[in-house]
Protein backbone atom coordinates (compact mmCIF):
# COMPACT_ATOMS: atom_id res chain seq x y z
CA UNK A 1 0.00 0.00 0.00
CA UNK A 2 1.59 3.54 -1.15
CA UNK A 3 0.39 6.78 0.07
CA UNK A 4 0.73 9.93 -1.75
CA UNK A 5 0.88 13.10 -0.13
CA UNK A 6 -0.01 16.06 -2.09
CA UNK A 7 0.01 19.48 -0.75
CA UNK A 8 -1.09 22.63 -1.95
CA UNK A 9 0.78 25.63 -1.18
CA UNK A 10 0.35 29.52 -2.38
CA UNK A 11 2.91 31.89 -0.91
CA UNK A 12 3.90 29.43 1.84
CA UNK A 13 7.86 29.31 1.55
CA UNK A 14 7.84 30.31 5.51
CA UNK A 15 6.39 26.80 6.50
CA UNK A 16 8.30 25.05 3.60
CA UNK A 17 11.25 26.23 5.15
CA UNK A 18 10.24 25.51 8.71
CA UNK A 19 9.09 22.12 8.02
CA UNK A 20 11.32 20.28 5.10
CA UNK A 21 13.33 17.68 6.83
CA UNK A 22 9.49 17.10 8.32
CA UNK A 23 8.01 16.98 4.82
CA UNK A 24 10.91 14.79 3.46
CA UNK A 25 9.95 11.93 6.10
CA UNK A 26 6.71 11.96 4.21
CA UNK A 27 8.36 10.28 1.28
CA UNK A 28 9.72 7.51 3.39
CA UNK A 29 9.58 4.16 2.00
CA UNK A 30 8.10 3.95 -1.34
CA UNK A 31 5.71 6.58 -0.60
CA UNK A 32 5.81 9.89 -2.48
CA UNK A 33 5.46 13.71 -1.73
CA UNK A 34 3.43 16.11 -4.65
CA UNK A 35 3.59 19.13 -3.80
CA UNK A 36 1.11 21.98 -6.12
CA UNK A 37 1.92 25.47 -6.18
CA UNK A 38 -0.68 28.13 -7.14
CA UNK A 39 1.02 30.79 -8.60
CA UNK A 40 3.29 32.38 -5.48
CA UNK A 41 5.04 35.27 -5.28
CA UNK A 42 7.77 34.07 -2.52
CA UNK A 43 9.86 30.90 -2.82
CA UNK A 44 7.80 28.30 -2.46
CA UNK A 45 8.22 27.18 -6.07
CA UNK A 46 11.72 26.58 -5.78
CA UNK A 47 11.28 25.28 -2.37
CA UNK A 48 8.39 22.51 -3.59
CA UNK A 49 10.88 21.44 -6.79
CA UNK A 50 13.66 21.14 -3.95
CA UNK A 51 11.41 19.40 -1.81
CA UNK A 52 8.98 17.17 -3.22
CA UNK A 53 8.85 14.47 -5.47
CA UNK A 54 6.65 15.42 -8.22
CA UNK A 55 6.14 19.46 -7.99
CA UNK A 56 3.82 20.88 -10.81
CA UNK A 57 2.41 25.01 -11.10
CA UNK A 58 -0.95 25.51 -11.79
CA UNK A 59 -3.63 28.57 -11.17
CA UNK A 60 -4.44 29.37 -7.89
CA UNK A 61 -7.39 27.87 -6.19
CA UNK A 62 -7.07 24.92 -3.28
CA UNK A 63 -9.22 22.08 -5.33
CA UNK A 64 -7.77 22.90 -8.36
CA UNK A 65 -4.50 22.31 -7.18
CA UNK A 66 -4.95 19.33 -5.21
CA UNK A 67 -7.08 17.51 -8.29
CA UNK A 68 -3.95 18.73 -10.12
CA UNK A 69 -1.65 16.72 -7.93
CA UNK A 70 -4.03 13.99 -8.08
CA UNK A 71 -3.61 13.60 -11.61
CA UNK A 72 0.17 13.23 -10.61
CA UNK A 73 -0.39 10.53 -8.25
CA UNK A 74 0.82 7.16 -8.42
CA UNK A 75 0.00 5.68 -4.78
CA UNK A 76 -2.98 3.70 -3.77
CA UNK A 77 -4.19 6.02 -0.89
CA UNK A 78 -3.79 9.95 -1.66
CA UNK A 79 -3.57 11.89 1.14
CA UNK A 80 -4.39 15.90 1.43
CA UNK A 81 -2.29 17.88 3.59
CA UNK A 82 -2.36 21.78 4.44
CA UNK A 83 1.03 23.05 4.16
CA UNK A 84 0.56 24.39 7.45
CA UNK A 85 -0.47 20.90 9.51
CA UNK A 86 1.33 18.29 10.99
CA UNK A 87 0.75 15.17 11.13
CA UNK A 88 1.26 12.37 13.87
CA UNK A 89 4.12 10.07 14.24
CA UNK A 90 1.61 7.15 13.02
CA UNK A 91 0.31 8.70 10.48
CA UNK A 92 1.26 6.44 7.27
CA UNK A 93 0.57 3.54 9.53
CA UNK A 94 -2.72 4.58 10.57
CA UNK A 95 -3.62 5.22 7.09
CA UNK A 96 -2.40 2.12 5.84
CA UNK A 97 -4.54 -0.33 8.90
CA UNK A 98 -7.60 2.21 8.02
CA UNK A 99 -7.27 1.40 4.17
CA UNK A 100 -6.56 -2.39 4.56
CA UNK A 101 -7.48 -4.09 7.60
CA UNK A 102 -10.34 -1.83 8.37
CA UNK A 103 -11.58 -1.76 4.74
CA UNK A 104 -11.98 1.91 4.74
CA UNK A 105 -12.37 3.61 1.49
CA UNK A 106 -11.50 7.45 3.31
CA UNK A 107 -10.93 9.02 6.43
CA UNK A 108 -9.34 12.19 8.25
CA UNK A 109 -7.58 12.49 11.30
CA UNK A 110 -8.71 14.19 15.10
CA UNK A 111 -7.56 17.73 15.09
CA UNK A 112 -5.34 19.79 17.23
CA UNK A 113 -5.26 23.45 17.05
CA UNK A 114 -1.42 24.77 17.65
CA UNK A 115 -2.88 27.80 19.82
CA UNK A 116 -2.72 27.59 23.73
CA UNK A 117 -5.82 29.81 24.42
CA UNK A 118 -8.25 27.71 26.28
CA UNK A 119 -10.82 28.04 23.37
CA UNK A 120 -8.82 26.07 21.15
CA UNK A 121 -9.47 23.52 23.31
CA UNK A 122 -13.13 23.45 23.05
CA UNK A 123 -12.75 24.33 19.27
CA UNK A 124 -10.91 21.32 18.61
CA UNK A 125 -13.01 18.99 20.78
CA UNK A 126 -16.17 20.18 18.47
CA UNK A 127 -14.84 19.89 14.96
CA UNK A 128 -13.62 16.13 15.97
CA UNK A 129 -17.82 15.82 17.41
CA UNK A 130 -18.88 17.73 14.89
CA UNK A 131 -17.46 15.19 12.08
CA UNK A 132 -18.08 12.34 13.57
CA UNK A 133 -21.69 13.13 14.02
CA UNK A 134 -21.99 14.17 10.08
CA UNK A 135 -19.81 12.15 8.75
CA UNK A 136 -18.21 15.55 7.09
CA UNK A 137 -14.41 16.10 7.50
CA UNK A 138 -12.77 19.47 6.65
CA UNK A 139 -9.26 19.93 5.05
CA UNK A 140 -7.90 21.10 8.09
CA UNK A 141 -7.99 17.01 9.18
CA UNK A 142 -6.17 15.71 6.22
CA UNK A 143 -8.54 14.02 4.01
CA UNK A 144 -7.29 10.54 2.78
CA UNK A 145 -8.83 8.85 0.10
CA UNK A 146 -8.38 5.35 -1.97
CA UNK A 147 -7.57 6.76 -5.41
CA UNK A 148 -9.47 4.83 -7.01
CA UNK A 149 -12.50 6.05 -5.66
CA UNK A 150 -11.35 9.68 -5.82
CA UNK A 151 -11.13 9.24 -9.19
CA UNK A 152 -14.37 7.47 -9.60
CA UNK A 153 -16.39 10.28 -8.15
CA UNK A 154 -14.71 13.28 -10.19
CA UNK A 155 -12.17 14.46 -7.89
CA UNK A 156 -12.82 17.24 -5.82
CA UNK A 157 -15.42 20.04 -7.24
CA UNK A 158 -13.65 22.67 -8.96
CA UNK A 159 -15.02 25.55 -6.73
CA UNK A 160 -13.23 28.21 -5.03
CA UNK A 161 -14.63 27.19 -1.03
CA UNK A 162 -15.89 24.52 0.89
CA UNK A 163 -14.58 21.96 -1.74
CA UNK A 164 -13.97 19.76 1.56
CA UNK A 165 -17.50 19.85 2.45
CA UNK A 166 -18.39 19.07 -1.24
CA UNK A 167 -16.34 15.99 -1.50
CA UNK A 168 -17.19 14.39 1.96
CA UNK A 169 -20.89 14.43 0.50
CA UNK A 170 -20.29 12.33 -2.41
CA UNK A 171 -17.47 10.30 -0.19
CA UNK A 172 -20.14 9.71 2.53
CA UNK A 173 -22.68 8.58 -0.38
CA UNK A 174 -20.30 5.78 -1.06
CA UNK A 175 -19.24 5.01 2.95
CA UNK A 176 -19.01 6.38 6.40
CA UNK A 177 -15.31 8.00 7.10
CA UNK A 178 -12.38 6.33 8.99
CA UNK A 179 -11.96 8.72 12.16
CA UNK A 180 -8.50 8.38 13.26
CA UNK A 181 -7.95 9.11 16.65
CA UNK A 182 -4.44 10.37 16.48
CA UNK A 183 -4.67 13.97 15.82
CA UNK A 184 -2.86 16.22 13.05
CA UNK A 185 -1.31 19.24 14.76
CA UNK A 186 -3.13 22.40 12.48
CA UNK A 187 -1.88 25.74 12.70
CA UNK A 188 -4.60 27.97 14.58
CA UNK A 189 -3.07 31.36 12.86
CA UNK A 190 -6.43 31.95 10.94
CA UNK A 191 -8.60 32.48 14.15
CA UNK A 192 -5.01 34.00 16.01
CA UNK A 193 -4.93 37.10 13.32
CA UNK A 194 -9.10 37.36 12.82
CA UNK A 195 -9.96 36.96 16.32
CA UNK A 196 -11.22 33.60 17.79
CA UNK A 197 -15.03 34.92 18.44
CA UNK A 198 -15.08 36.40 15.26
CA UNK A 199 -13.44 33.29 13.22
CA UNK A 200 -15.97 31.18 14.72
CA UNK A 201 -19.40 33.25 13.47
CA UNK A 202 -17.77 33.33 10.07
CA UNK A 203 -16.88 29.91 9.43
CA UNK A 204 -20.37 29.17 11.16
CA UNK A 205 -22.25 31.50 8.57
CA UNK A 206 -20.38 30.91 5.59
CA UNK A 207 -20.89 27.28 6.40
CA UNK A 208 -25.22 28.11 6.92
CA UNK A 209 -25.00 29.53 3.65
CA UNK A 210 -23.65 27.03 1.76
CA UNK A 211 -25.50 24.62 2.88
CA UNK A 212 -28.48 26.65 2.29
CA UNK A 213 -27.26 26.63 -1.75
CA UNK A 214 -25.37 29.86 -1.79
CA UNK A 215 -22.93 29.93 -4.61
CA UNK A 216 -19.39 29.51 -3.50
CA UNK A 217 -18.03 31.85 -6.10
CA UNK A 218 -19.85 34.70 -4.14
CA UNK A 219 -19.21 32.99 -0.26
CA UNK A 220 -15.51 33.33 -1.60
CA UNK A 221 -15.56 36.99 -1.36
CA UNK A 222 -16.93 37.50 2.12
CA UNK A 223 -14.14 34.50 3.45
CA UNK A 224 -11.06 36.55 1.52
CA UNK A 225 -12.13 39.78 1.36
CA UNK A 226 -10.72 41.65 -1.36
CA UNK A 227 -8.61 39.31 -2.54
CA UNK A 228 -11.40 36.55 -3.50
Amino acid sequence: MRLSCIIPVLNEAAFLSRYTDYLASLKVGSHELIIVDGGSQDRSASLGRCIADRFTSTHRGRAHQMNAGAALATGDVLVFLHVDTLLPATAIEDIITATTEKESLWGGFDVRLSGHHPAFRMIETLMNLRSRLTGILTGDQTLFIRRDLFHVIGGFPNIPLMEDIAISRRLKRRARPAHITARVLTSSRRWEHQGILRTIIKMWLLRLAYFLGVDPNILVHYYYGKRG
